[in-house]
């Protein structure tokens, strides 16, 4: 049985629980992305603490030994994460490191992110290895919206760009939180804030997922970078007013701290990426959509 949100809430940063001074690893096993956002530039460096970033890309066999490492140096882990660098679902990485997760440390909360064009067709598997909590990123629920955040989509095989990428994308999104959220998994819905785009939609985002069965709403800033590096990121007021609305209809995170996609340790308290990752400094290198 998956952990219940109450659960979650004492036991993962990400819910809540940083109270409890507990921890949390990623494991980068994810490269490849079938969707294009408009603000993503997932790169390889050690310097950027953001989404998207790591500084190495490791396989499902290499998980279970760093998991180890870093077990010993934080004890305070409770959580196994995969947050790319790219799409968890776009490559059987993550699913294939999870069962192993699973099987040697079963008692590691489950957690993993997702854009959600594939939750729907893929939600039984994320359901049979037992992922305890899923973040999937929803920037909104109005194609038209969704468009001017989103450039395409990969999908079967074929590139759907605008607005029919964005059709597909929502509707995999909301079918696929709604299949893993009756099954009892804890959903969180993250949301990218482009005041100027998507800044009036919040709401609109929020009660839609809401009533999908998202438990938790997390609203992140912009940070301006590739196709929207000259859009401005929200001001706290902005931040806070886009909270409030979305409090309406689901609970709200406050405190995200950005974390890069190999992060290790207590957000905001203790980081070890250098020591379990073994950094490599002044590489850069990007990924492709596929």
């Amino acid at each position: 049985m998956s952990n219940t949100y109450r659960d979650l809430q004492n036991s993962h940063p990400c819910f809540g629980g940083q109270k409890n001074n507990v921890g949390r690893i990623h494991l980068p096993v994810s490269p490849g992305c079938n969707i294009a956002c408009r603000f993503c530039d997932r790169i390889i460096n050690d310097t950027e603490q953001r989404p998207g970033v790591t500084s190495k890309v490791i396989t499902p066999q290499e998980s279970v030994k760093v998991l180890e490492k870093a077990l010993k140096i934080c004890p305070e882990i409770t959580v196994a994460g995969i947050a790319g660098p790219g799409d968890t679902l776009a490559t059987d990485y993550a699913l294939e490191t999870f069962r192993l997760v699973k099987e040697e440390y079963p008692n590691l909360i489950k957690c993993m992110s997702t854009n959600g064009l594939l939750l729907y067709e893929k939600a039984d598997e994320v359901i049979e290895v037992g992922i305890d909590s899923l973040t999937v990123t929803v920037n909104a629920v109005d194609p038209e919206i969704e468009a001017q955040l989103n450039q395409y989509i990969l999908y079967h095989g074929k590139r759907y760009d605008g607005v029919e990428g964005a059709k597909i994308l929502i509707e995999n999104q909301l079918k696929g939180i709604r299949k893993v959220a009756a099954c009892g998994i804890t959903i969180k819905v993250n949301t990218v804030l482009v005041p100027e785009i998507n800044g009036d939609h919040i709401e609109t985002i929020a009660k839609t997922v809401s009533e999908a069965g998202a438990s938790i709403y997390n609203i992140i800033p912009l940070i301006p970078q590739a196709d929207l590096k000259d859009r401005r990121a929200p001001v706290c007021a902005e931040i806070d007013a886009a909270r409030s609305k979305a409090g309406k209809y689901i609970d709200v995170f406050r405190h995200c701290k950005h974390c890069r996609a190999d992060a290790v340790g207590v957000p905001g308290k203790s980081e070890y990426g250098d020591q379990i990752y073994q950094k490599r400094l002044e590489v850069k290198e990007t990924f492709s959509h596929g």
